[in-house]
């Protein structure tokens, strides 16, 4: 006899989705006690409506061919040449990066420091330059380090930068 409720529920559960999306509200049994309706009713519950995802629109990649120089020229409005103060921080995983720019400040960092970004693996960002010819000048200064046209406001504003050339790894910003 006690499994017969047990069966019963297992019965009715391929309903239960069907009672869910009930719009009356149905009392099955009421032992007394105050009425909850009070509250549904306060609550100025709306009917359901079958909502359909809003429609992307995936942007076409341009016409004509996409290169490094159709990126050009780039300008990072937070970030100029200057002086940065050595910080520590704690990004594990971030792989060795550099930030410069088309600046004399940047090339004779670049002179300077070229073995040992060598030697990190670090991957270099020129987050200032007008024209292809300047970026390719750029890299003969320093063959072998990978330079890389790109806007950096977004990360100087993460990292709280205002200043390059910068070297950035994983535990710490220094010049």
């Amino acid at each position: 006899m006690k499994a017969l409720p047990v069966l019963v529920a297992c019965l009715s559960l391929p309903w239960l989705p069907v009672l869910v999306l009930a719009d009356a509200l149905i009392i099955v049994d009421d032992r007394g006690g105050a009425s909850a309706l009070p509250y549904y009713e306060a609550l100025n519950l709306q009917p359901r409506t079958v909502v359909s995802a809003p429609l992307i629109e995936i942007p076409r990649p341009p016409a004509g061919v996409v290169n490094e120089a159709s990126m050009l020229p780039v300008r990072s409005m937070r970030l100029s040449p200057g002086a940065v103060a050595r910080r520590v921080i704690e990004s594990p995983g971030l792989p060795p990066l550099f930030l410069v720019g088309d600046d004399q400040r940047s090339r004779a960092w670049l002179q300077q420091r070229a073995q040992r970004l060598r030697e990190l693996g670090a991957v270099g960002l020129v987050v200032n330059i007008t024209s292809a010819e300047t970026l390719a000048a750029l890299r003969a200064l320093v063959p072998g380090l990978p330079l890389s046209p790109v806007a950096g406001d977004d990360l100087a504003e993460r990292l709280g930068l205002r200043h390059y050339p910068v070297l950035i790894t994983a535990t710490g910003i220094e010049q």
